[in-house]
């Protein structure tokens, strides 16, 4: 369970950092290039992980 500031942080940036990896080379592959692939994916990224996090808070 998410306890302080840090470890909400920490998950974000986990999960920005998985969007860059895993959307951002998707976009990649789909020739996707009109934005820079990698910062759209850690955008999308850290909005999912937020969402996530908050998700969790309300049905726990």
């Amino acid at each position: 369970m998410i306890i302080n500031d840090f470890e909400i942080g920490y998950m974000v940036i986990v999960f920005a950092l998985l969007g860059a990896i895993l959307l951002g080379g998707l976009l990649s592959a789909l020739h996707l290039d009109r934005w820079h692939p990698q910062m759209l994916g850690a955008a999308m990224g850290a909005l999912l992980g937020v969402a996530l996090i908050e998700a969790v808070a309300l049905i726990t």
